[in-house]
């Protein structure tokens, strides 16, 4: 049984370039999954950029990210296109989900917040949400923008997204940990498993 090479940060990197322009959005990303936490993000959107910035950092992936989108007529086209292109490149980067552990649990206390992401790179995606915000804008940043872009990002990486945030008051720890958290549960679930060849399931295919 052929056994896949476990990657080292950084080295034989696995990663993937995508650009998606549409009469609302142009965007366009660099994803490096074996990477430091080494990233730059730009979306026109300061509060969001900070947030995706938590994910890439504790998650361990290199990203170079470039957005703009029609802001004055809302952030929504642009948050929800990010989700789209970020989930694609995830997905492509690791090649269908072969050879890596497939499932992955982050969990962030942040101050008087805990939260808790799961995740399974599935193939076939599942969205789940819990979290209740004490606030609707931060920074003029609307808070039920968070939701749109988890489940666009899920959707089009094609995985099994559950978000629990199990307490919590201020909403900006809420949010971030979040992020945090799934940039952990991504990074366990993304880890090359030199045990498995091709994917593990008892099926064989995903």
């Amino acid at each position: 049984m052929k056994k896949t090479t476990p990657r080292k940060r950084g080295e034989g990197a696995r990663s993937a370039q995508l650009s998606r322009k549409t009469r609302e959005t142009d965007i366009s990303m660099k994803l490096v999954v074996d990477g430091t936490g080494d990233y730059h993000v730009d979306t026109g959107i300061p509060f969001f950029d900070h947030l995706l910035g938590a994910a890439f950092k504790h998650g361990f992936f290199d990203v170079q990210l470039k957005a703009r989108g029609d802001l004055e007529v809302d952030l929504h086209h642009t948050v929800e296109d990010v989700g789209i292109v970020l989930g694609q490149a995830f997905r492509k980067a690791l090649d269908g989900y072969k050879g890596v552990r497939r499932y992955g649990h982050g969990v962030v206390p942040m101050t008087e917040t805990l939260t808790e992401v799961t995740v399974d790179l599935s193939n076939r995606p599942h969205f789940v949400f819990n979290a209740v915000l004490p606030v609707n804008k931060i920074g003029g940043f609307d808070l039920e923008l968070v939701e749109e872009f988890l489940r666009a990002f899920g959707s089009n990486a094609q995985i099994d997204l559950h978000v629990n945030v199990r307490y919590g008051k201020n909403s900006h720890h809420l949010v971030e940990s979040i992020f945090k958290a799934l940039g952990r549960a991504l990074d366990q679930a993304s880890s090359a498993e030199p045990r498995v060849s091709g994917a593990l399931s008892t099926k064989g295919v995903l």
